[in-house]
């Protein structure tokens, strides 16, 4: 199969039930290609559904991947994936009418890519677009949305980016760099992915034709865990893997978390990260 599309899911059927069936409904190409639904709580009560669902929708996998939870378990599509192009969608996302078909015809064109592949987020009213993140820090995270005007016009060509939100992003099954082994729980793929394919030879581009919506609001809650700890070691970890420098991690999870957790507990958090960092440092 030429394209695999993946999602990783944490107690999300519904999410991964509109998004699969809105796929195969409104996009020519998903109707041939791979599904993968990778679950991230294998024992939690969304199983039953979600295996049923795989078994009912052709070339579609179940896979169970409950030993590490968080965000990076969407390397595992990758593992698991045939497709020469892969996919991956986070499990409460929409593409616009057409956009599936234009990246196949975009893909065909440059079969032997090493790119990051990424589009513009059209928000909720459907009339604005963010079409990458600035790489700078605000809120606990890295990257801040942004809107360049060469994304305004689906028709432009694609252009380079620093960053983008990785609820939507492909490339090339054979490309794919992999996400930090050490990471676990929620938050610090963003910006690491992409240097990571720079520094492999790779560009990161906005296709203005690959518009997505994302379903942000959660009135039930985030199901999955998600800490300070584990963001702030995710963070440092993958920097340091990247030869960057963490000092302005540890600069702004100080000023950030100080009246939210308080000093004595962020600066636990940082040694703790760095006891991991520094023993890898010296051995490379």
């Amino acid at each position: 199969m030429r394209l695999t599309i993946g999602m990783a899911t944490y107690d999300d059927y519904d999410g991964v039930y509109f998004t699969v069936q809105a796929l195969r409904l409104y996009h020519a190409p998903a109707r041939e290609a791979e599904f993968i639904i990778v679950d991230n709580h294998p024992d939690g009560p969304a199983r039953e559904a979600l295996e049923l669902l795989a078994s009912r929708v052709p070339n579609c996998r179940y896979v169970a991947a409950g030993e590490r939870p968080g965000s990076s378990v969407k390397g595992r599509i990758f593992e698991e994936a045939s497709g020469d192009l892969v996919l991956v969608m986070d499990c409460h996302v929409l593409l616009v009418p057409g956009a599936l078909e234009r990246l196949v015809e975009y893909w065909e064109a440059e079969p032997n890519s090493r790119d990051l592949l990424q589009g513009p987020l059209l928000r909720d009213e459907l009339n604005a677009i963010s079409t990458h993140w600035e790489p700078q820090w605000r809120g606990g995270m890295f990257g801040t949305w942004a809107t360049d005007p060469r994304g305004l016009d689906p028709d432009a060509e694609p252009f380079e980016i620093p960053m983008q939100g990785l609820a939507v992003f492909a490339m090339s099954r054979t490309a794919w760099p992999g996400f930090n082994p050490r990471w676990h729980g929620f938050g610090g793929e963003e910006g690491y992915l992409h240097e990571k394919v720079r520094q492999r030879g790779g560009r990161v581009l906005c296709l203005p034709f690959l518009r997505w919506v994302h379903r942000f609001q959660r009135p039930h809650g985030v199901p999955y865990p998600n800490t300070w700890d584990d963001r702030v070691r995710n963070y440092m970890l993958g920097w340091s893997e990247l030869g960057l420098a963490v000092e302005p991690i540890e600069t702004h999870f100080r000023d950030y978390l100080k009246d939210i957790i308080g000093p004595g507990l962020t600066e636990w958090i940082i040694a703790q990260a760095r006891a991991e960092i520094e023993p890898a440092a010296a051995a490379a």
